[in-house]
C-alpha cells in the first residue's frame, strides 16, 4: 500500500515523485521505459532548456492554452524554485538570451540524472512496467494495475505520462487512455512547437538558409488577424520553415493550418522609409549593374532570386533605370514576404503535444480530478502548452509539484 503512485517518469512525474517522498510519503514511480527522463535528453538540442529566468506573469504570457489554469501551480513552484531545486541537486545553471536557463555543462543528461537523484535520495521505489488500468471504486482511486498483471494499491495516483511526440522516449498517449477510463474528456491532440509546411517551392529553393533578427507574424486568412508575432531566428527547410520563431508560431495554429499565412519582415529594425533610404544608398553604388547583382549587401545569396521575382522588377534591368515606385515595391516585399501555411510536420517530430485532459475537469489549485477523488494529472498530458523558451518544462515541474503537494 502506497501513499502516492506516480505513473510516468518524465519531468512532471519525477518532480511529483521526489516531492511526495520528500514530504514523508511512501511513493511508487512506475515508468515503462528502462530509464527515466528519456525525453529530457533530447530537449534543447541535447542541452535542455530547463526553465525561463522570469516571473510567474511572464510565464503565463507565454502559455498558449489555458494560462489561467496554471496560475496556482506556478505560484506554488516558480522558475526561481526550479533553479533552486537543480542547483541544490548539484547542477549549476546559466541564463542565456531570452532568459533561457541551461545547465552550465550544456548536458541534458545532468538534468535527467538530477531528477532521478531527487527521487533516490528520498527513497522513491521505481518500477519498470506499464500501467494498463486505474483501479477506481465508488468514484475514488484505489491504485493501478500493470501490464505484468500486478495491482499496486495507493491512496493517490498522479498520471504524468506525457503526450504523443517523440514516441521512442515512451510518450505514446497512455495517459489519455487512462483519463478516458476515469470519465475525463480529451481535447483533440495536435503537434505543437513543430516545423510549418509552406505551400509552393520557394522554401525548398532556400533550404538550409538560416535567418537571424527576422520578424515572423502569423495571420488568420479569413480576417487577416495577427495571432502571433516575434523576432528571432528561423530556418528554411525542404518542407517549409523551422527554427525558434517558426516553432513558437506553430503553437498558435488552433484550427486547420491551411487557414493561416505568415509574413516575414526581413528588416524589422528599419521602417519603410528608412529601408527606402538604405536601398537608395545601395543602388547609388551599383548604378550600372543589373538589378539581380545589386542586392548582395542586403540579402543572403540564396534569397536574392526569390525576392527579385516577387518584386516584379526585371532581373537584368539596370539599377539606374529603377523607378521610385519599383524601389518602394521592393521595400514592401522585404517588409512583408507572405507564405501560405499548408500543414504542420508530423507529431512525432513535435517538441510537445497540444491538447489533452480537459482542464475544466481538474481543480487548478491541486491538479486533482473533479470526477475521481485521489486522481491527479500533471505535465503534458493536460491541455496546457506554451511557446519555446523553457516554459513547457516549467509547466511540467509546477504541475508535478502541485499534484504531489496535494496528493
Amino acid at each position: 500500500m502506497y501513499d502516492v503512485i506516480v505513473v510516468g517518469g518524465g519531468a512532471a512525474g519525477l518532480v511529483a515523485a521526489g516531492t511526495a517522498a520528500s514530504l514523508g510519503k511512501k511513493t511508487l514511480l512506475i515508468e515503462k521505459m528502462p530509464r527515466t527522463a528519456r525525453k529530457i535528453l533530447v530537449t534543447g538540442k541535447g542541452r535542455c532548456n530547463v526553465t525561463n529566468n522570469c516571473d510567474v506573469d511572464t510565464v503565463l504570457k507565454n502559455v498558449v492554452s489555458n494560462p489561467k489554469f496554471l496560475y496556482s501551480a506556478l505560484v506554488n513552484f516558480s522558475p526561481e524554485d526550479t533553479m533552486c531545486l537543480f542547483e541544490g541537486l548539484g547542477v549549476p545553471l546559466k541564463t542565456e538570451r531570452g532568459n533561457r536557463v541551461f545547465p552550465q555543462s550544456d548536458r541534458a543528461m545532468d538534468i535527467a540524472d538530477a531528477l532521478r537523484r531527487y527521487c533516490d535520495m528520498y527513497g522513491v521505489k521505481v518500477l519498470t512496467d506499464t500501467v494498463k488500468e486505474l483501479l477506481i471504486c465508488d468514484g475514488e482511486i484505489k491504485g493501478v494495475k500493470t501490464e505484468a498483471g500486478k495491482e499496486h494499491l495507493g491512496a493517490s495516483v498522479i498520471v504524468a505520462t506525457g503526450g504523443l511526440s517523440y514516441s521512442k522516449t515512451g510518450s505514446t498517449g497512455d495517459g489519455y487512455r487512462l483519463a478516458k477510463t476515469a470519465g475525463h474528456s480529451i481535447v483533440p491532440t495536435r503537434a505543437s512547437l513543430v516545423g510549418l509546411k509552406i505551400a509552393g517551392g520557394e522554401c525548398k529553393e532556400m533550404q538550409g538558409l538560416s535567418l537571424k533578427n527576422t520578424k515572423l507574424s502569423l495571420f488568420v486568412k479569413t480576417n487577416n488577424k495577427c495571432v502571433f508575432s516575434e523576432m528571432g531566428e528561423m530556418l528554411f527547410t525542404h518542407f517549409g520553415i523551422s527554427g525558434p520563431i517558426a516553432l513558437s508560431a506553430s503553437a498558435h495554429l488552433k484550427e486547420n493550418p491551411q487557414n493561416y499565412y505568415i509574413e516575414l519582415d526581413l528588416k524589422p529594425a528599419l521602417s519603410l522609409e528608412m529601408l527606402d533610404m538604405r536601398l537608395s544608398r545601395d543602388f547609388s553604388e551599383n548604378l550600372n549593374r543589373d538589378f539581380l547583382n545589386s542586392l548582395s549587401k542586403l540579402l543572403p545569396k540564396a534569397m536574392i532570386h526569390i525576392v527579385v521575382g516577387r518584386s516584379k522588377i526585371p532581373a537584368h534591368q539596370k539599377v539606374n533605370q529603377i523607378t521610385k515606385e519599383q524601389r518602394l515595391a521592393l521595400c514592401r516585399v522585404l517588409k512583408a514576404m507572405r507564405f501560405d501555411v499548408c500543414g504542420r510536420e508530423d507529431i512525432e517530430t513535435a517538441i510537445i503535444t497540444a491538447g489533452g485532459v480537459e482542464t475544466r475537469e481538474l481543480n487548478p489549485k491541486t491538479m486533482e480530478s473533479k470526477l475521481v477523488k485521489g486522481l491527479y494529472f500533471a505535465g503534458e498530458v493536460i491541455d496546457v502548452d506554451a511557446v519555446t523558451g523553457g516554459f513547457n518544462l516549467q509547466i511540467a515541474f509546477s504541475t508535478g509539484y502541485t499534484a504531489a503537494l496535494n496528493a
